[in-house]
């Protein structure tokens, strides 16, 4: 089973050359790190969870640089878990990518069914469904990072989740903690924040948000949102990887990078805002 790229040519360059180039420029852009990343072969392993955009590489590209610096530098990894909403609306309401492998223009990259099997034996409510990845964005973009920054040597379990809710979010959170055990592991949360609204105001409600994930308040990043009406799409993925790491003890948030679209285009009227955040032991 493969499930080959339908952004690539649009979000992020459609080959090997031009793709290595644009990675690049992400982290070297003044909105990034500033530096490439090098794999830390004997790094500490304290990361658990990266809080990751998933626009175009020309918009939250440098921003995602920031935790993937963070990952490079922490060391290697052995199962990815990429959690990301479902913008579609087709397939289960909790889907987890079965198996085989997903394509980028760096090659393939295989999913460990042997944890999606665990993970759907845990809990009642994920289903393993290939209809809801289909045309899924929020996940395939952070493939070239993972590439790019791990090498080969890595499996992922890709996941879309329908439902955001906060009991959803909570149990997902707990059947991951009983799956992941025992494995090298790191959970990715991908979204972008706030959609369509001039900067300063995007960045004041954005604030709110990050404000709660720093101090992993899930239920209050969940009642923020609605009270201000935040147009965060993977609100869900980020409440899964804030239950997560509670639950296992990491209590170390760092806010790494904020910025919007309009800090590339220039155009400060409607503007998407990006952040990069990393969870520690």
């Amino acid at each position: 089973m493969r499930r080959n790229p339908v952004v690539a040519g649009t979000f992020y360059e459609g080959t090997r050359e031009g793709l290595i180039e644009r990675l690049k420029w992400c982290f070297l852009h003044k909105l990034g790190p500033g530096k490439l990343p090098k794999l830390n072969v004997s790094g500490p392993r304290r990361l658990v969870g990266i809080i990751s955009p998933h626009a175009g590489y020309m918009y939250s590209g440098p921003i995602a640089a920031h935790g993937y610096s963070v990952l490079a530098e922490d060391g290697v990894v052995d199962i990815v878990v990429i959690i990301g909403p479902n913008h579609h609306g087709m397939g289960a309401p909790l889907a987890v990518y079965p198996r085989g492998v997903w394509v980028t223009p760096l090659g393939e990259v295989p999913v460990a069914d042997d944890v999606v099997n665990k993970l759907v034996k845990h809990t009642g409510i994920i289903e393993k469904d290939t209809t809801a990845h289909l045309y899924e964005h929020s996940l395939e973009v952070q493939l070239p990072f993972l590439q790019y920054t791990l090498g080969e040597d890595f499996k992922i379990v890709p996941i879309t989740m329908l439902i955001q809710n906060y009991d959803t979010s909570v149990a997902l959170a707990d059947a991951l903690v009983h799956t992941l055990e025992g494995y090298n592991h790191i959970i990715i949360a991908s979204t972008d924040f706030t959609h369509y609204e001039p900067h300063e105001r995007a960045r004041e409600k954005d604030m709110k948000a990050i404000e709660r994930i720093v101090n992993l308040d899930t239920k209050g990043l969940y009642d923020v949102i609605f009270e201000m009406d935040i147009s965060m799409c993977g609100y869900g993925p980020v409440m899964v990887l804030m239950e997560y790491s509670r639950k296992v003890g990491a209590r170390n948030v760092n806010f790494l990078k904020y910025a919007t679209s309009g800090d590339i285009t220039k155009d400060y009227s409607s503007v998407v805002g990006y952040a990069s955040l990393v969870m520690m032991e």
